[in-house]
């Protein structure tokens, strides 16, 4: 909790950071269906498919079998349905991409990363903690998204707050990892989860650069796959683990 501050405190101390004007000017061009940057637009659909598959396999025999308590389920239940809202609010956006739109991707977004990491809480540290912190992780990571929007509005764009939200989870869930002990298997999958989500956002950096060198296909478009299949490996993480 002290490191966590420390790195909150340390992001505060940088200046104000605008979104990007170019942010927006994604490499896809594809014209499909008179939709223009249609790969990186129907690309969302696999966001859905990750979250469907996720709820159709917690009620079953295997979903049930795969938790000690049956509450730890909860926050895995919210975040395949935060992968839903992904690409519903991802696909919204890309149909006329601004500012205005990206609140919604990124609220979709922040709920799936806050309730992935109430989970490993959950798992790692005590159920009464993360099912605590659900609540509070998810009025975080909205609050970071309303923030922004409404600095953005306001021509004062800050984006330090979301990139907290997006970044903390990846480096404290390795750490939760490390210092309290399993009570299941697929510590490796939790580790390829945020390996994936990390290569999706380099991927998107690189979105120029990736569309330049296939001469097909974007690395905004490339992310949205690599994310999709991060959210998807949770569902095999849960299908594939064991109680310890």
């Amino acid at each position: 909790m002290a490191a966590r501050r420390c790195g909150g405190g340390l992001a505060w101390l940088l200046p104000p950071i605008p979104q990007p004007l170019q942010y927006h000017q994604f490499a896809d061009r594809h014209t499909c269906f008179g939709i223009t940057g249609c790969f990186d637009t129907f690309t969302n659909v696999l966001f859905a498919l990750a979250g469907l598959a996720g709820l159709r396999f917690l009620p079953g025999e295997a979903g049930r079998r795969a938790f000690i308590d049956a509450r730890e389920a909860l926050p895995y239940r919210l975040f395949f349905f935060a992968a839903i809202l992904v690409g519903l609010g991802s696909g919204y956006y890309h149909l006329a991409p601004d500012n205005s739109r990206l609140v919604w991707d990124r609220a979709a977004i922040s709920l799936a990363l806050m309730s992935l990491f109430a989970a490993i809480i959950s798992e790692r540290v005590s159920l009464a903690a993360g099912l605590r912190l659900l609540p509070l992780l998810f009025a975080a990571g909205l609050g970071s998204v309303i923030y922004w929007g409404w600095s953005e509005a306001n021509s004062s764009g800050d984006l330090r707050a979301y990139g907290v939200i997006q970044f903390y989870p990846m480096l404290l869930i390795p750490l939760l990892l490390r210092l309290y002990p399993p009570r299941y298997s697929g510590d490796k999958d939790i580790l390829a989860v945020i390996g994936l989500y990390l290569l999706a956002l380099l991927c998107d950096f690189m979105d120029h650069q990736i569309a330049a060198l296939t001469g097909a296909v974007s690395g905004h478009t490339v992310k949205h796959a690599i994310a999709a299949l991060a959210m998807y490996w949770v569902v095999v993480r849960l299908k594939r683990r064991r109680i310890l």
